[in-house]
């Protein structure tokens, strides 16, 4: 049964995100071992990095590969990414290889059963073959490090870094002990960077990254005339899709938020083969024209269609993750499922309902009753596109099929507003 919004007594939230930071993330101090830690990290020249969930874990992820990548200049840097984000290669030149592997001990879509413990001896001699010196192992704190890290011992890796709970005990040469969720909860990015600073490695750049090479472009420009897209007017990209089925906000929402901003936007449709029959459902809900783009985009040559749209609306998913990379302001239906995850340094609006049981960690509501993203209105999605878009300007992406190459991060944010400065009315016309 759907939550009626006026009922509720904790109302959508608007929330700032914080404008980006001049100062670095650095060593900590206060390590003994500190000098002994980063001078064998400095040697490193054939390094292994680890993240085998979901495409936007992986963008969330570069401005630690930044960080790496600064710091050891001369290391070759090789992916062990999930086929989803093994897909963020062409956007994410800060690595040299990938190789793709569906983790068992990651969740991942359903998939033919191999012979038991094939794929792990065939991943262990890959990466014997790679002669790694050294091994990061990025997770989220619900995750566990401490698989990759057996692989990578057996694989003959010496210096094996991670965040883990429980005490690895050789299994990580670099072991930081993780504090999420009991002590503290960060953001993703700031969770990597942690990591990776504990070896010497830092940035004073945080922003993510992401790639938009001029072949793509064209392309993108060819595909949206293509489908209508006017690129002179102005346009609003709906992705109304997410990898779990807790993360999504209703399509038919979705697709009343868009009429609400069709009268002087163009609407453009996304979405991959998996987010077909949501973006039908929104079509047939729609009372105005939408341009279509489903399983007809490259990762870049989305990012050249939202880089250059006035504002996106998506659920928690890839694409606010591009678009904070691509500094394209974002309104996101934020799913409590982990608060881990919401657009970093990109004008934002962050939109849900409180609910007891956030930060459940479910793929599926537990409860059944989907309320941390049903007692969202598409009314108030649209306020908060329009609010958004009233202080949009071109981004300087747009020239990239100008340049050789673009590495394009997001602009910093405004300075933010205090917490939960702005609340959605509940009484607002649909």
């Amino acid at each position: 049964m759907r939550m009626d919004a006026r009922r509720v007594s904790r109302l959508p939230t608007v929330q700032a995100v914080p404008s980006a930071t001049a100062a670095p993330w650095t060593v900590p101090h206060d390590d003994e071992d500190r000098a002994r830690r980063v001078a064998a990290w400095a040697g490193v020249r054939n390094l292994l990095v680890v993240r085998l969930d979901n495409l936007g874990d992986v963008l969330m992820t570069t401005p630690a590969l930044r960080a790496i990548r600064q710091s050891l200049p001369a290391a070759r840097i090789t992916l062990l990414a999930s086929p989803a984000g093994a897909a963020a290669a062409d956007a994410v030149p800060l690595v040299d290889e990938v190789i793709t592997c569906q983790a068992a001990w990651v969740k991942a879509p359903a998939q033919a059963q191999a012979p038991l413990g094939a794929a792990e001896r065939a991943l262990v001699d890959t990466l014997a073959q790679g002669r790694f010196d050294a091994c990061v192992i990025f997770t989220v704190h619900s995750q566990s490090a401490l698989p990759a890290a057996l692989l990578a011992t057996l694989a003959g890796i010496a210096l094996r870094l991670a965040h883990c709970r429980e005490n690895p005990y050789g299994l990580l040469s670099d072991w930081v002990r993780d504090p999420e969720p009991q002590a503290i909860q960060r953001h993703e990015v700031e969770r990597q960077l942690a990591l990776v600073a504990h070896v010497g490695c830092a940035t004073t750049d945080d922003r993510l990254h992401f790639t938009l090479p001029p072949s793509a472009v064209r392309s993108a420009h060819r595909k949206m005339l293509r489908a209508g897209v006017d690129r002179r007017r102005p346009y609003v990209v709906v992705h109304p899709g997410a990898s779990a089925p807790s993360r999504r906000w209703p399509a038919v929402d979705f697709a009343r938020a868009a009429d609400l901003l069709a009268f002087d936007h163009q609407i453009v449709l996304v979405g991959g083969a998996a987010d077909a029959p949501l973006v039908d459902t929104m079509l047939a809900a729609m009372q105005s024209p939408a341009a279509v783009l489903v399983d007809d985009l490259s990762l870049t040559e989305l990012g050249v269609l939202i880089s250059g749209a006035r504002v996106v609306l998506c659920n928690n998913s890839a694409p606010a993750h591009i678009a904070a990379a691509l500094g394209t302001p974002v309104v996101v239906l934020y799913a409590l499922t982990n608060g881990q995850h919401t657009p970093w340094r990109v004008p934002t609006r962050v939109l849900y309902r409180d609910v007891p049981c956030r930060n459940c960690m479910r793929s599926e509501c537990p409860l059944g009753h989907h309320e941390c993203l049903l007692g969202v209105r598409p009314a108030q999605v649209a306020a908060a596109a329009r609010e958004l878009t009233a202080s949009w300007r071109m981004p300087p992406i747009q020239n990239a099929e100008r340049l050789p190459r673009v590495a394009a991060a997001s602009a910093p944010a405004p300075a933010p507003a205090p917490a939960l400065a702005r609340q959605a009315d509940p009484t607002a016309a649909e």
